[in-house]
């Protein structure tokens, strides 16, 4: 997911269910222009009774945020730098609760805080939500926005992939909030268009290049609509943004901040301490290909079944393949592996009939120690191989045209992969194992 303008990863201004991968740092500076005719001014109750002078500004925040254990992310902002009402400061953070491994939907909650603007007088006053000091949000018509919660649940999506389209993938999100999402929607100046606490956003990602994306974004965020356009570059992101693009060219000219569609950009760096590189390479969904079939050719005419036979001693077993199935084997005591209804060797039937699927053993890569890059991160072969129960395991990807495999209840960023070696043998590749032990 992309950088928000101050909270963290998500669309523009709202969250998503995604978090931070674990050590990820993104840094984020973004601004927006404003220009009025003229000001609204307002009472003590909130009511507009009259028009200040023309104003025209320029409102910038920053923010830095940090991934926790692939499970959550918390970072911090600062808005308003400079203004009149001092500078505003945030704190905010994002619990995963589920994520798929590959399509489907994912939940989260989380929570964001921001400080109240001081302008000496000794009123109260809330944060409004373009991030800039404005004394004429009084806590005692407002009602408080300094902590907003929530929840959110996103979904995952492939995109229609092959002819003159680009690989693409899509997100949908909708989620509901307090705080920052649902109060002042009772003042004339600040709270047309409000959802009473929702908020909605989509997205479209489409690669650019191995190592771009551009993301196409649109959402409301409980009052405006906003939309933008942000390009990953190997981890440094540059977004252009239209904010409040809903509301109208009123009769008379805009006279309030809120109601304005609003322009302006953002710059974004991530870095990944735990890839093979500093900066974070964006990646798309994962896509699997195709398991390859292979049907053996029919047996010989002249291969006669007895029913009279006498029963083949050995123990019966099953060998995972790489393929991802599972086949019933039996070992004789002589150590020859037999196959098939009627118990074939497999030293006999070769290369008529083998095994299917695709291994590693022979490859140079393999042979070699070589690690494995997979999803912006670096794993290393560990000293061991072991048999594999295929039930436990789901196919997560391919290197080097050999399958690779995961723990069925893994989370990404994925700790351990792997690989098949040869039948019903395999090696553990562990992410961050640099050199083989």
């Amino acid at each position: 997911m992309p950088s928000t303008l101050r909270y963290g990863s998500g669309l523009l201004d709202i969250p998503v269910s995604s978090v931070l991968p674990a050590m990820t740092v993104t840094g984020t500076y973004s601004g927006f222009w404003v220009g009025l005719d003229r000001s609204v001014v307002v009472d003590g109750s909130g009511t507009p009774v009259a028009f200040g002078p023309a104003r025209s500004d320029f409102h910038w925040d920053a923010s830095l945020a940090y991934g926790l254990y692939d499970r959550a992310e918390a970072g911090v902002s600062i808005q308003s730098v400079g203004g009149s009402g001092g500078s505003v400061w945030g704190l905010f953070g994002r619990v995963r609760l589920w994520e798929p491994i590959d399509q489907g939907l994912g939940f989260a909650v989380g929570g964001r805080y921001v400080t109240s603007p001081d302008f000496g007088d000794g009123i109260d006053r809330s944060p409004g939500r373009l991030g800039f000091a404005d004394p004429r949000l009084a806590k005692s018509y407002t009602g408080s926005t300094n902590l907003s919660l929530y929840g959110v649940a996103t979904a995952y999506l492939r995109g229609f992939d092959g002819g003159p389209l680009p690989e693409n993938d899509m997100t949908f999100s909708v989620g509901y909030g307090t705080g920052m999402f649902k109060e002042g929607g009772n003042l004339p100046f600040y709270g047309s268009d409000n959802a009473n606490g929702w908020f909605f956003g989509t997205s479209v990602n489409v690669a650019t290049g191995e190592r771009s994306i551009l993301t196409l974004m649109a959402e409301h965020n409980g009052f405006d609509i906003n939309v933008g356009a942000q390009l990953d570059w190997s981890g440094v992101r540059v977004g252009f943004h239209a904010l409040g693009v809903n509301h109208g060219s009123p009769e008379g000219g805009y006279d309030s901040e809120y109601l304005k569609p609003k322009f302006g950009f953002s710059g974004s760096v991530a870095i990944c301490p735990l890839a093979s590189g500093l900066l974070c390479r964006p990646h798309m969904m994962r896509r699997t290909e195709p398991d390859t079939i292979f049907i053996p050719p029919p047996p010989p005419d002249t291969v006669i079944v007895r029913a009279e036979a006498a029963p083949v001693a050995g123990e019966e077993s099953e060998v995972c393949l790489s393929t991802g199935q599972s086949i019933p084997i039996r070992v004789t005591a002589e150590g020859d592996t037999l196959i098939g209804p009627g118990l074939v060797s497999v030293g006999a039937a070769r290369p008529a009939l083998d095994f299917a699927g695709t291994y590693a053993s022979g490859a140079f890569w393999f042979e070699d120690g070589d690690p494995i890059s997979f999803e912006r991160n670096t794993y290393g072969k560990a000293p061991d191989t072991f048999p594999v129960d295929c039930s436990q395991i789901v196919r997560v990807g391919v290197h080097e045209g050999v399958p690779l495999f995961a723990d069925r209840n893994a989370y990404r960023p994925l700790a351990v992969l792997f690989v098949p070696v040869r039948v019903g043998v395999w090696e553990r590749y562990e992410r961050g194992l640099r050199e083989e032990q």
